[in-house]
């Protein structure tokens, strides 16, 4: 596949500036080929200028164009084949069967927010008609939907190249709604990304919409999504990643001009709670499935389990004993790039320095990118006093940390943070002994689970993935599930205008079967 390394600016293309930089097998620690340039503060102007440009037409072009322009979007990906799927593999050293399993991802979510769009009941229509009888005063006729923000910019992730990069569930539920969006494409994955940038832009034309719809830029450092947040017509933020560079973005937001909103799903320890009878009667299955979920795609999933809460006792000691023989076998696998690597490193080191940590299994890795898993045990008191060990280690390590009872248990999910997951395993009889537990982790967590393990996210309408901070940046919202498009919309009412002046989902006879609420009551039209 021809890699020409230039910004997508809509229809056209750009290679501005003279800084350039290439991928790297993880694998290999080898350059692949395809040399990219680093976008400019003019190019970023240009894309977003064009992206306001558009923002009107598309948004007007109508639920329908939208819908179908999102499912022209999945048919252009599926098309580049495995084109696309060894080059995401070349760039991320994840394997094809993962990958595969993503495209379908990427592209069911795509078809999944097209059929969101055509029901329409995002839109939250709701229709008060006049009565100019009522008394003291008249009631005025105000109509009130949903309206997309404008330009968002998005932030490909690097652990998940197609599902939260250039399609992702970001760009999908923004494009939906009907805001243009400029995506930065994730450095280590810059192939992948134009590969897929490219196949949006091929289904703009399909589709006949303005050329500002979708722009992709390049960049290597931290600049060109500053410049990206900073600039004044861009109007919200998705960002997927890491919490000092979710955090860098949203202050950034917060200190513009005119502030913007950024939707920033970052960093989570994902704790479990094993409660005493159900270890007992399971623990050695729940080790052998904790590591699973811990070393899953080299522990390097957001909702990887890196905390677990256990009471001290028999069932504890040999569930711990079953975990170590379990990650100790693990084999070496490749982390998505050399800074992922070392920061995986470098917590470990930190954690492994805290006294009172014991660290049960930690082998060095050989491979230039290469993580082997880890397993650390500490007590309740010591994990309350050190906030270090509240903190996510990304990659396929876990601590263990001991309670001396029930009671302290339910103490430290107190002491929890935000956090995008937490699981409750054990019975129903010996969780209503833990009085508030769940009603603590439903305060501190997006999604609460009861047994299995929280590495799976399942795309669907019900689906909330995001939590209080620093789980993300705006708990109202879920970056997954058919709910993220309320992200990239504001309500706007309309009072008092003719019938031919309203958009068409306010008018009274309304689109067939559009859900709405008229005079309080809710129905279809």
């Amino acid at each position: 596949m021809d890699l020409q390394g230039t910004q997508l600016l809509g229809s056209g293309t750009s290679r501005a500036g003279t800084d350039t930089f290439t991928a790297i097998d993880p694998r290999e620690a080898a350059p692949l080929e395809g040399s990219f340039h680093e976008a400019i503060p003019a190019e970023v102007d240009r894309a977003f200028a064009l992206a306001a440009a558009a923002h009107p037409a598309f948004e007007l072009a109508g639920r329908e164009a939208r819908a179908r322009f999102l499912e022209t979007i999945a048919e252009r990906i599926e098309a580049l084949g495995d084109g696309l799927l060894q080059r995401a593999s070349a760039e991320t050293g994840l394997p094809l069967p993962r990958l595969t399993g993503e495209r379908g991802r990427t592209c069911g979510q795509l078809r999944m927010f097209a059929k969101v769009v055509r029901e329409g009941a995002y839109l939250d229509v709701r229709i008060e008609r006049a009565d100019p009888d009522r008394q003291p005063l008249p009631k005025p006729d105000v109509r009130s939907m949903r309206h997309a923000l404008g330009p968002v910019a998005v932030f490909g992730a690097s652990n998940f190249p197609l599902a939260f990069s250039v399609a992702g569930g970001d760009t999908a539920s923004a494009l939906a709604a009907g805001c243009p969006v400029v995506v930065k494409a994730h450095p280590n994955h810059p192939g992948t990304s134009e590969l897929v940038g490219r196949a949006i832009v091929a289904a703009v034309r399909d589709c006949g919409l303005p050329e500002g719809v979708f722009s992709l830029l390049q960049g290597r450092g931290h600049e060109v999504g500053l410049e990206m947040v900073r600039h004044p017509l861009c109007r919200a933020v998705g960002f997927t990643g890491s919490l000092a560079g979710g955090r860098a973005l949203f202050d950034a937001a917060a200190a513009r001009p005119v502030p913007i909103p950024v939707f920033a799903e970052m960093g989570s320890t994902n704790p479990m709670f094993l409660l005493p009878q159900k270890l007992a009667a399971e623990g050695a299955a729940l080790a052998e499935g904790l590591a699973g979920s811990v070393t899953l795609g080299v522990g390097q999933f957001c909702t990887n389990p890196g905390l677990v809460f256990a009471v001290r006792d028999a069932g504890a000691e040999t569930f711990v004993t079953k975990l170590a023989e379990h990650l100790g076998g693990a084999a070496e696998a490749p982390m998505l790039h050399a800074g992922i690597r070392s920061a995986y490193e470098r917590r470990l080191d930190e954690l492994a320095a805290v006294p009172g940590v014991e660290v049960r299994v930690r082998d060095g890795a050989v491979g230039p990118c290469g993580a082997k898993a880890a397993l650390l045990v500490t007590d309740a008191r010591n994990w309350t006093g050190q906030e270090t060990l509240r903190e996510e280690v990304f990659g396929p390590a876990t601590v263990v940390v001991l309670c001396d009872d029930l009671a302290e248990l339910a103490v430290v999910a107190g002491a929890l943070p935000g956090q995008l997951t937490a699981t409750v395993t054990g019975t129903e009889a010996e969780v209503a002994q833990v009085p508030g537990l769940l009603a603590t982790l439903a305060d501190r967590a997006g999604r609460v689970l009861f047994g299995g393990f929280p590495t799976g996210v399942d795309v669907s309408s019900a689906m909330v993935h995001g939590g209080p901070y620093p789980a993300t940046t705006d708990s109202r919202s879920t970056s997954v599930g058919t709910a993220a498009i309320e992200r990239f919309t504001r309500p706007v009412a309309w009072q008092s205008f003719p019938q031919a002046l309203l958009p068409e989902d306010l008018r009274d006879a309304g689109p067939a079967g559009l859900w709405r609420r008229v005079d309080g009551e809710f129905g279809q039209a």
